[in-house]
């Protein structure tokens, strides 16, 4: 790859990853504005909260995403390192927030459960970032996770994280301070812990629907099914929404994935 082409990616990665909620909740690449968080398009007939209560945002030590009075809850815990989480974020989760987060029917939360001490320490970096953000660089940390977790060095690999989140904004001093943050790792641990005690979380990704572990597999129609189980009987939100153009963030993430060497996609 030319030291162009590399320079051009690294400047549509930091057009994307500082694009604050503007980009995170509205890209588009053909002319077009998605109304849909990632530009996936939400069932037409799907009624939709407006978009300030959708965005990401911190509860507590949580980050989380869609209705904050969504009548189910989705926890999932996930290590940054784990293949099957990579997997799930790139194939399974989109579809779940189109179908249901921009719907306002889920609340989404994420948990880190770290496999490893590089997947603590990259949970570390990214929690540093605002939640506009945060969501952006788990995106392109799973879907690069080939690339950044490759060879056996893990103070390369973390530094491979702290370069993605330069690019989100994040100065490289404040990264490298976050990923030896001895406060920040106790409370991963600590909600790593909890989640084995409450839930017997001793895999990734382990999802929580509505407070109790989901037996099933983590493929979208499998966890289809079991979100459509938890809403029956369950109130629709009232809000209306717009329809989305078709899948524009997909195509652009693909894009950034090719260029920088055949990531997940």
């Amino acid at each position: 790859m030319s030291r162009l082409s590399k320079i051009l990616i690294a400047a549509a990665v930091l057009a994307v990853l500082q694009g604050g909620p503007s980009l995170w909740t509205g890209l588009s690449i053909d002319g077009g504005r998605a109304a849909h968080g990632w530009g996936y398009p939400a069932p037409a007939a799907a009624q939709q909260p407006p978009a300030d209560r959708l965005a990401p945002r911190r509860e507590g030590d949580d980050f989380a995403m869609g209705n904050p009075d969504a009548p189910v809850v989705v926890i999932e815990y996930a290590s940054l390192t784990c293949p099957h989480c990579a997997r799930f974020h790139v194939d399974v989760l989109p579809q779940v927030k189109a179908k249901y987060i921009d719907a306002g029917t889920v609340k989404f939360v994420y948990r880190d459960f770290p496999l490893d001490r590089v997947a603590l320490q990259a949970a570390q970096v990214a929690r540093c970032l605002p939640p506009d953000r945060y969501f952006g660089l788990l995106d392109v940390l799973f879907r690069q996770q080939e690339q950044w977790t490759a060879g056996r060095d893990p103070s390369a690999m973390i530094e491979r994280v702290k370069q993605y989140a330069a690019l989100a904004g994040l100065p490289r001093e404040r990264a490298a301070a976050c990923a030896e943050d001895a406060e920040q790792q106790a409370k991963l641990v600590a909600v790593a812990q909890a989640g084995e005690k409450q839930y017997g979380v001793n895999s990734t990704p382990t999802l929580v629907v509505n407070g109790k572990r989901h037996v099933g597999g983590t493929g979208f129609e499998e966890l289809d099914r079991a979100l459509a189980e938890a809403l029956r009987g369950q109130p629709a939100p009232a809000a209306p929404g717009s329809a989305a153009p078709a899948s524009t963030w997909q195509r652009f993430l693909g894009w950034i994935s090719g260029l920088f060497g055949g990531g997940r996609n």
